[in-house]
């Protein structure tokens, strides 16, 4: 596979199948911009759609979100999971509300904002040409330059990524190689497997996460006794729910009156 033959089967795919609709392709707000490459962090784009309608309308601008407390953050929120990305884009929007950030290393220095959504953000908002990799660019690549290779490093796909990348057509490109990542997913087509920084994601059922989400979603509709967020789940994960009551207070998800727990202001 060549780089430009690489190219045409992308373009080819965008134009016919692309996912032109994303409501977060239809804005260049970087605050938007970034709602969006938050909320699609471990979660499938099909289910972020619907919430990130409703976040945005809500929360429209970066000074809204930043003046509004956590727990309506957090409330909004209820149902996409990963619970601390909410305060985090809680926290990256008061920054957002009181200064522009015009690259990538002011990006970065937004509160839980790493290389990837730096870039990703750079690229949607600014047309910007730094390289990035995700799920979906890194099946893509491995797919068709490594489909032998057992463990491929993200430097190998970034060595064709700088290839690759049109200039001056970033946003199109890092969409249209998401768009295409995705189709091979959904085709059976996986290989992130043979990726170096492939991490197998532990099951929800019985799980830390499914814990934080049980009491997450019971404060938000209104204080409860410890007592009462520890048998949620039953008897036998009352261990399990203690360590997740103190990881979301020490967090400042949760907050406590008296004797009783609540959502974070």
């Amino acid at each position: 596979m060549t780089v430009p033959e690489f190219r045409k089967i992308i373009w080819a795919h965008y134009t016919k199948r692309g996912r032109h609709d994303l409501p977060w392709r239809k804005t260049r707000d970087v605050y938007k911009i970034l709602v969006s490459e938050v909320m699609l962090q471990q979660t499938q784009v099909e289910r972020v759609a619907p919430f990130y309608n409703t976040f945005t309308r809500k929360f429209p601008t970066a000074k809204k979100l930043a003046a509004a407390p956590l727990s309506a953050v957090l409330k909004s929120w209820q149902g996409l999971g990963y619970n601390r990305r909410a305060k985090m884009l809680h926290n990256a929007a008061k920054e957002l509300a009181v200064r522009k950030v015009k690259s990538v290393p002011e990006l970065e220095a937004l509160p839980g904002v790493g290389p990837y959504t730096a870039r990703a953000v750079a690229a949607f908002a600014w047309n910007k040409g730094d390289v990035f990799v995700e799920t979906n660019i890194r099946t893509a690549v491995i797919h068709h330059f490594f489909p032998k290779k057992k463990k491929v490093s993200d430097k190998d796909i970034e060595k064709i990524l700088a290839q690759a990348l049109p200039k001056g057509r970033a946003r199109e490109w890092y969409s249209a190689l998401m768009d295409y990542g995705a189709y091979l997913k959904r085709s059976g087509v996986s290989h992130n497997a043979k990726s170096r920084t492939y991490m197998k994601q532990s099951k929800f059922v019985g799980s830390l996460r499914e814990a934080r989400g049980a009491i997450l979603r019971e404060v938000a509709l209104g204080a409860a006794s410890s007592a009462y967020l520890v048998d949620l789940l039953g008897a036998d994960r009352r261990a399990q729910m203690r360590t997740a009551l103190r990881a979301l207070f020490a967090e400042g998800l949760v907050g406590k009156e008296g004797e009783s727990y609540t959502l974070a202001d």
